[in-house]
């Protein structure tokens, strides 16, 4: 699959002090990259959507925090400024992103795809996918019937077949039970 036209990556979660620094949780396996100091980000919506007038934020510094990153971006310079940010979304266009490698999806290419067990039996089909604070889950309704939550680990999740639209897990002991 190409690059989609937006891809999310990062959330406000607070606000950090009061010269208008935002806490960022990122949603990017590159977020040093992404947050980089005088990289643009575009403005979403608390849905995920960019925002209609496609406002963009450069990035004038960031530092880790807590899991996250704490942010400060150009033109927002106090709390009450910041305070509007809170629960806001952050995009960039799919084409400033690098290519992926052959083993890697968009979360959004999850949903649908055929899970198998390395033995090629099939488990079932991505329902949803959870942003969960140990990381990403895989709702995954199962084709014997009920759903299961499939850890996305990579002593888990063996491969990845994004032509083919199939992930093959590996789930551990008593998972599936």
């Amino acid at each position: 699959m190409s690059a989609p036209e937006w891809v999310i990556v990062g959330r406000v979660r607070k606000v950090h002090g009061l010269q208008g620094e935002l806490v960022v949780e990122p949603i990017t396996d590159r977020p040093d990259a992404i947050f980089a100091s005088g990289r643009r980000v575009f403005v979403g919506t608390p849905s995920g959507t960019v925002a209609r007038d496609r406002r963009e934020l450069v990035v004038r510094s960031t530092r880790p925090f807590k899991g996250g990153l704490i942010v400060h971006f150009e033109g927002i310079d106090g709390r009450d400024e910041a305070e509007k940010w809170r629960g806001r979304f952050f995009l960039v266009p799919g084409a400033d992103l690098p290519p992926l490698e052959p083993d890697e999806v968009y979360i959004h290419e999850l949903y649908g795809m055929r899970v198998e067990l390395p033995d090629g039996e099939e488990l079932g089909v991505v329902e949803t996918v959870y942003e969960l604070p140990q990381g990403l889950g895989l709702d995954v309704k199962r084709a014997a019937g009920g759903t299961v939550i499939v850890p996305w680990r990579p002593e888990v999740v063996r491969s990845v077949d994004a032509e083919r639209r199939v992930l093959v897990v590996d789930p551990p002991p008593g998972l599936l039970d």
